[in-house]
Formats: C-alpha cells, sequence, structure tokens
C-alpha cells in the first residue's frame, strides 16, 4: 500500500450507507476532512463517497460488519496504513429494535448488541492504541437519548446505547492522559431511514416509531452539525435537541420519581396514548 500524504485533519466514519453517517461524512467532506467511509453495505458507502465527491471532498470506501472484531481490525489497519493517522474516529453503526421485555427473543438481544454496543467497542479497541501511538485522537460514540430516559418497550436499543454512555464517560477519562477526546453523540428522534430496518414487536411501537421519526423537527444534518460542533468544543455530551435535553435534566434530579410517572401512566393506560401525542408534535 501506498501511504498518502497525511491531510490536516482525517476521519473514519462508520455507518455511513445513509442516515446520520452519511450525514456526518458528508459535512466532514465540506470542510475538507478526507473521509474513510466504512458501511456493511457497500452500494450505499460508494454513494456517500460519490456524494462527497460532489461537494468538493475525497476519501475511501471499506465494507465493514462492526460485530466482527476482525473486521474492524482490518479498517483499522488500512486507514492508518494509508493515511499513516486517523484524528477522529465516529462509531456510528446501529440498528433499532422495540418490543416489552416478555415479547423480545434472546437473538433479538444477541444482535442488537453485537451491533450497536460490541460494534462500537471494536471501533474504539481498534482505533485507541494507534491513536495513543500517533500522540491523541477523537472519538465519538453515537448513542441516544434512549440510553438516558429509557421509553418504554425500547429494552434493548436503551440498553445498548446506555451502555455506549457508560463506555463513553469512561473512556473520557481514561484516555486524557493520552491527549484523546470522547463525545457520546446522544440524539434523539430525527429524519432518518434507521426505520426502514427497525424490528418492532407490536403495532404500538411500529404506529410510534412512524410518528416519532416522520414528524421530528431535527434532519440528519442538522445532528451532524450539532454532533461536530460538539467536537469541536471536547464536550462530552452532545444532545442536539431541547425537549430530550429538559427530559434528562429532569430525571437526573430525580430518577425514582421521573420513572415512578411514567410506570403510573403507562399502568392506568394514559402512558401511551401521551407519548403518542408527544410524538405528533416532535417532542420526543
Amino acid at each position: 500500500m501506498v501511504r498518502e500524504k497525511p491531510s490536516k485533519n482525517l476521519a473514519v466514519v462508520t455507518g455511513c450507507g445513509s442516515g446520520l453517517g452519511r450525514s456526518l461524512a458528508l459535512l466532514l467532506a465540506q470542510e475538507g476532512w478526507p473521509v474513510g467511509i466504512a458501511d456493511i453495505n457497500r452500494e450505499g458507502a460508494s454513494q456517500t463517497l460519490k456524494m462527497a465527491k460532489l461537494l468538493g471532498g475525497r476519501g475511501d470506501v471499506m465494507q465493514v460488519d462492526v460485530s466482527n472484531p476482525a473486521e474492524v481490525e482490518e479498517m483499522a489497519d488500512y486507514f492508518f496504513g494509508k493515511w499513516g493517522k486517523v484524528d477522529l474516529l465516529i462509531n456510528n453503526a446501529g440498528i433499532a429494535t422495540a418490543g416489552t421485555i416478555s415479547e423480545l427473543l434472546p437473538e433479538d438481544w444477541a444482535k442488537i448488541t453485537h451491533i450497536n454496543y460490541l460494534g462500537t467497542v471494536h471501533g474504539c479497541s481498534s482505533f485507541v492504541p494507534r491513536m495513543i501511538k500517533q500522540g491523541g485522537g477523537h472519538i465519538v460514540n453515537v448513542a441516544s437519548v434512549a440510553g438516558m430516559i429509557c421509553l418504554p418497550e425500547m429494552s434493548p436499543y436503551n440498553s445498548t446505547k446506555a451502555a455506549i454512555i457508560a463506555l463513553s464517560e469512561t473512556m473520557k477519562v481514561e484516555l486524557a492522559e493520552h491527549n484523546i477526546s470522547v463525545t457520546a453523540a446522544c440524539p434523539s428522534f430525527f429524519h432518518t431511514p434507521l426505520i426502514d430496518d427497525m424490528k418492532a414487536t407490536n403495532d404500538f411501537q411500529k404506529d410510534f416509531a412512524c410518528c416519532a421519526f416522520n414528524y421530528a423537527r431535527i434532519s440528519s444534518a442538522q445532528v451532524a452539525e450539532e454532533i461536530l460542533k460538539a467536537v469541536k468544543k471536547d464536550k462530552l455530551y452532545c444532545i442536539p435537541q431541547a425537549s430530550p435535553r429538559i427530559n434528562w435534566y429532569i430525571k437526573r434530579f430525580n430518577p425514582s420519581l421521573y420513572h415512578g410517572i411514567i410506570a403510573k401512566l403507562i399502568k392506568y393506560n394514559i402512558g401511551k396514548p401521551f407519548i403518542m401525542w408527544l410524538a405528533r408534535r416532535g417532542w420526543v
């Protein structure tokens, strides 16, 4: 492999075939970053690269299954070998699964855990040693506000995203001496094709997800902008939307009261209609 002359900033983004990953790659390309575009869907990743080139950017595509640690390690070898360094890693690849704990199957838990959580772990495990060697870098782990406020009937998704937040908080402290910064991106619902592959075990979750995504007040491009702003300001948390940010503050003030109220609303059949009402107004 012929090593390219390093640019000032170089980034690798997983889950770049569509949605937030694509928006992040395009925004980075606009800002002059060469981008490593990784996705399990090579066709989608290649389309992202074409779009980036139209914006004057450049980069390279790799087909990567983040749930496979060997493929992630190969990705790190490739981009560090080609560029000599990687300044920014964005662990974005993920899926969504919804349903009650009584309806979900072990394989549902295994799949989302291997992609969402372990996929992020694999990225960090492969890139951090190389970033330490190069003298620093920045890692963005795309979690979700779902990992903070834990809406009902989303236990697999909530759990994996909460684990990513805990991982990010640990890394923020652990890697400070190596000049490696960490940001946990925690958006709520926004316009994204994530819903296209979402598994839901009941009609309520399907209807809720459709409303939440379709009535969202923010696009993937706007979320990408907020994430890169957080990177530049070296923020640990990035919660782009105001309403979820308020809910998080309320929960932090009194977690037992927060979840107790939601439990009562669900118990007396008020919770689901209320959540749907919020979703139709873009407030979730």
